[in-house]
Parts: C-alpha cells; sequence; structure tokens
C-alpha cells in the first residue's frame, strides 16, 4: 500500500512537468518560432490595423486605380480602399479561424476523451454520434447549414464550421485515450480513489496536450480556409469583411478579366501565408509530439549528405578532389 501511494504522489508532479518541457521544446523550435512570428503579425495586423485605415466601405471617384501613395494596393469598381478592406478583413477571418477551433477541440475533447475512459455503453453510444456526424460530407454541410443561416454573422459562422470540424480529431483523442488510460500511473490513481473526471483532467489530458495543440492548429487552417470559401460562394454574411468577402466582390466585378490583380491577389497570398505560418507550426508540434518522426528524418537527412558526393551520373561514384591521391 506504500508503494502504490508512493507512485502516487509522485505522478502529478511528472505529468505537470511534461507540460512546461513540451512548451521549452517548441519555443526552441525554428519551424515554431517562424511559423509564430507569421501568426502573429497577422494578429496584430487584425487588432491594431483597423483603427489606422480607412472605412473598408467607403466608395471614391478612383475606380480600379492601381496601387499608388494613396491607395497602397489599389481601389475596387467603386473606388473603395482595397488596404482597408485588407486590414479590416483580417480580424473576421482569424475569428472565424480560431473561434470555431476552440469550440471544435472543446467538443471534440469531451468526446474523445469521454468515450475512450468511460468504456463500455458509453463508448458505444457516443463513438457511434462521432461516426454518424464523421461520414457526412464536411463542405456540402456546412454550405446547407450556412445557407439556412443566410446572413449570419461572424460568430454563427465559426459554430457552423465548429459542427463538421469536431469528428475527426475525437476519433484520434479516443484512439490516444485507450492508450494512456491503461498506463501505471492512471491505474495507481484509480487504485487511490481519484474521481474519473480528476483522472481525466490532471493525468491525460496533461500527455495529450502535444496532440491536441497539433489538432487545434489543423482545425485553425480548415476553418479559415472554408470560411473563405463560403464568403467566395456567396453564403453568408457579405457585408462584414473578410479575405473571403474580398474575393466574393472581385470575382462579381470581374477584376480578373478587368486587369484588377491588386483585388484579389493580396487576400490570396494573405491565406497562404497564414496558412504557412499555422502549417509550419503544426510540423513543429508534430516532430515534439512524435519524437521518432524527428529522428527519422534527420537519419534520413543525414545519410542523404553522407552519399551526396559520391552519386554521380548514371550512379557511377565520383572522386572528390580532396579524395584524389
Amino acid at each position: 500500500m506504500s508503494t502504490v501511494a508512493a507512485t502516487v504522489s509522485r505522478v502529478p508532479q511528472g505529468t505537470q512537468a511534461r507540460p512546461r518541457g513540451w512548451l521549452r521544446s517548441a519555443a526552441r523550435s525554428r519551424k515554431v518560432q517562424v511559423g509564430f512570428g507569421i501568426v502573429l503579425f497577422f494578429v496584430l495586423l487584425g487588432v491594431i490595423g483597423p483603427h489606422f485605415v480607412a472605412n473598408p466601405s467607403a466608395t471614391g471617384p478612383d475606380a480600379f486605380a492601381p496601387p499608388s501613395a494613396t491607395h497602397l494596393l489599389g481601389t475596387t469598381d467603386t473606388g473603395q480602399d482595397v488596404f482597408a478592406q485588407l486590414v479590416d478583413g483580417t480580424s473576421a477571418s482569424l475569428i472565424v479561424g480560431f473561434g470555431a477551433s476552440a469550440v471544435a477541440m472543446v467538443i471534440a475533447v469531451t468526446f474523445g476523451l469521454l468515450s475512450a475512459f468511460l468504456g463500455g455503453v458509453w463508448d458505444d453510444i457516443l463513438s457511434t454520434f462521432t461516426n454518424a456526424i464523421l461520414v457526412i460530407p464536411a463542405l456540402p454541410l456546412v454550405i446547407v447549414l450556412a445557407g439556412y443561416l443566410r446572413g449570419a454573422g461572424t460568430v454563427v459562422v465559426s459554430i457552423v464550421i465548429a459542427v463538421t470540424a469536431w469528428p475527426w480529431t475525437a476519433r484520434i483523442l479516443r484512439a490516444q485515450t485507450l492508450s494512456l488510460r491503461r498506463r501505471d500511473y492512471v491505474q495507481a490513481a484509480r487504485v487511490a480513489g481519484e474521481s474519473t473526471m480528476r483522472m481525466i483532467w490532471f493525468e491525460i489530458v496533461p500527455n495529450e496536450i502535444p496532440l491536441i495543440a497539433a489538432q487545434f492548429l489543423i482545425t485553425v487552417v480548415y476553418a479559415i480556409l472554408i470560411q473563405a470559401g463560403l464568403a467566395f460562394l456567396g453564403v453568408g454574411s457579405v457585408t462584414t469583411w473578410s479575405w473571403g468577402t474580398m474575393l466574393y466582390w472581385a470575382q462579381n466585378a470581374e477584376a480578373l478579366t478587368s486587369g484588377a490583380w491588386w483585388w484579389f491577389v493580396p487576400p490570396g497570398l494573405c491565406l497562404a501565408l497564414l496558412g504557412t505560418g499555422l502549417a509550419l507550426m503544426n510540423f513543429g508540434v508534430d516532430e515534439i509530439a512524435n519524437p521518432r518522426l524527428s529522428a527519422s528524418r534527420r537519419g534520413s537527412l543525414r545519410r542523404r549528405l553522407r552519399l551526396a558526393p559520391l552519386v554521380g551520373i548514371g550512379g557511377s561514384p565520383v572522386r572528390r578532389s580532396s579524395d584524389a591521391p
């Protein structure tokens, strides 16, 4: 009994130390640093930028004016400033992306962890419901829901996207929890009489933080792209400025055929750049959560570098000048 008590007393300290070690590893990752810098730039642009630009809906006499000192990214067919629309639309795209991902993660963590940890009938019910949502095509469902709520604002669109974004993450977390619940420290906590919720939040969740973070970043990219796609199709509110809304009005005004590249290229580049930043963060977190993957990549790179000087045209070995007798 004393051995079990000693084991249980050591478990909380170990589980609390893991997140701090994971955060230190993430802070040292070059991919995470670059990706975080890109994402932070857009966050600051969305928070601070709208206070320093003109009204994005204000019209002017300069229609389809190219980029200049007066209008950094030119104007639309009605003389609206494209740069003001880009800056003002950043916040809406970020709110939908991070808001929908946060709601989806809450649902996924709840269903995934409870399904695996409780087991039995609860696992059957929650898994069946998750699978039922998972097999429904996500994009058509989002279009139908958003179309039914036509004119909905940013918050409603975030909820609609979150409803379709959580099942896959729930399945991943369920599989991971099925493995973790059999570990010795969880069994020790169970013997010590800890409640189910305490074991879930203090023994299981801390060990799944890297996995949850990686899935969160993936869901943010998914939500931002889905929101842009819905806005481009004219589903939802087209009066709230976002990068997708800019593409929608640019397409309606035939900006491509008119040669007004400055209207649709900047929002497309912002979507690509923000997606790249989130993907870099996800790759860095994935390497931290899967050390074998990172070691395998490094080993493969070392092997390629070691063999590169010996491989010539046609596969014949080539001597370097330094190796000549």
